[in-house]
């Protein structure tokens, strides 16, 4: 049992490591939707300069898989905490990398080259962020709080949203020209100062009691990606569909909805991004209470209903922002976010967590979770095309968030209660999984 203290520092842990490694995979995402078309792909013409942009933005999907499968493994063999210090580096570095590199009028098509390589890394190290933290989170808290405690992982995601579009804002306050000649380059290069503060928030924080005891009783896996597809077909698939909607919706309302304010509606740049950041802030501070009622309700019952209110809003909510007016497109970003996105994410660290026992719990979080982001990362890219195939306006893009939320749904509704389980059994039996029933541990 974690004492509050070390559980007060498990939280803090995972809610700045995780806040400040999402920075650095959100702020890639702003600036594929504000500058790098015109730094990276000059040549195209401005609505597929903003495809292209959007591209190298899904670049980084088609690798989290690869990360979740291999540093998933990495950390039901050597432990979660030890884990997410390699990530951190593998993030943070490449990161800050971007923020050094020459753009397409400076050396031409090894621009591009050099960015997809470097978008590549974060992929790799965001595939094993969340799932780790998650992890790590469920494994240490008490149980009947699992729900409230993980959301924090999930909460820092959103802060690192958040302090993403913050930054953009201010260095968007430069005039244009300074923009593009140095000041996008600041979000990046900061990612170099954050690495040190991640790393020392997570080497104070112990590793989970969980794998201290497989540790203790010499029953890690040896074969974790295999025994979670041999063991979890199930809820493999279900951690894939799961991870669809969220996907989707959170890069249409944070990426793709700045891009169509300020290209298509024609507002200012600083409208988009305080709309992101409503959104954001709403979202962070609903964290908490839908994580709490996960714990009273369960996990299905909160992640049918927002993927059915996602659905309901998603043509609502571009008749708003297509107003033009900033006090409605503010209030559609804050509904889409505060009731739909909402929480199904702040369910999803512990609802992952729960598919999977202790013993491949990290692999096939991470995998499953990665897949379906990789199935929906180009979303941003999918809404683009989808609005030029409908002569500029979004009706499209709205039919493209109801069929991701159907996607979910399904999941969802396969989806069998988890919030009772045995966190620390090594295996659940799956044909016994059942709401309210705790699990019971098996030997592999």
């Amino acid at each position: 049992m974690t004492d509050r203290t070390e559980l007060r520092r498990v939280v803090t842990g995972s809610l700045v490591g995780t806040a400040l490694e999402w920075y650095d995979f959100f702020i890639y995402g702003t600036a594929a939707a504000l500058v790098f078309d015109d730094l990276f792909f000059p040549d195209a013409e401005p609505a597929v300069g903003t495809l292209v942009a959007f591209a190298t933005f899904g670049v980084a999907f088609l690798f989290r898989p690869v990360g979740g499968f291999f540093f998933g493994r990495l950390g039901d063999r050597i432990g979660r905490r030890a884990t997410l210090i390699v990530t951190t580096l593998v993030m943070g570095i490449g990161t800050g990398l971007i923020g050094l590199l020459p753009t397409f009028d400076q050396v031409g098509m090894l621009a591009p080259i050099l960015l997809v390589l470097l978008r590549i890394c974060q992929g790799l190290g965001a595939g094993a962020e969340f799932g780790g933290a998650s992890t790590l989170l469920a494994e240490h808290a008490p149980a009947g709080r699992r729900g409230y405690y993980a959301s924090f992982a999930q909460t820092g995601v959103q802060i690192g949203l958040i302090m993403g579009t913050v930054a953009f804002l201010l260095v968007g306050l430069l005039p244009d020209r300074d923009l593009e000649a140095w000041g996008w380059r600041i979000p990046f290069l900061a990612s170099f100062l954050m690495i040190f503060v991640t790393l020392y928030v997570r080497l104070r924080v112990t590793e989970s009691p969980v794998f201290r005891e497989m540790e203790r009783t010499r029953t890690v896996v040896r074969t974790p990606v295999m025994d979670t597809l041999r063991r979890y077909p199930r809820s493999f698939l279900v951690g894939i569909g799961a991870h669809i909607c969220d996907t989707a919706i959170v890069y249409i309302f944070a990426t793709f909805v700045v891009a169509y304010v300020t290209d298509e509606l024609g507002l200012s740049r600083s409208t988009a991004l305080t709309g992101v950041i409503i959104m954001g802030v709403v979202v962070t501070a609903s964290q908490p209470f839908y994580g709490a009622l996960s714990d009273r309700i369960g996990r299905k019952p909160l992640n049918i209903f927002s993927v059915l209110f996602t659905a309901a809003f998603a043509f609502p909510f571009f008749w708003m922002v297509n107003t033009a007016e900033p006090a409605l497109i503010w209030l559609a970003l804050a509904l889409a976010g505060g009731i739909g996105f909402a929480p199904m994410i702040a369910v999803q660290p512990a609802f992952y967590a729960e598919l999977f026992g202790a013993g491949v719990r990290y692999t096939g979080f991470a995998a499953s979770r990665e897949i379906g982001a990789a199935i929906a990362g180009f979303s941003p890219l999918v809404a683009a095309a989808l609005l030029r195939a409908g002569d500029g306006t979004p009706w499209l893009v709205s039919v493209w968030i109801i069929a991701t939320a159907v996607v979910s749904l399904i999941a969802f509704v396969f989806a069998r209660e988890t919030r009772t389980i045995d966190i620390a059994a090594l295996h659940h039996d799956q044909s016994t999984l059942v709401a309210d029933r705790p699990e019971t541990a098996r030997t592999p």
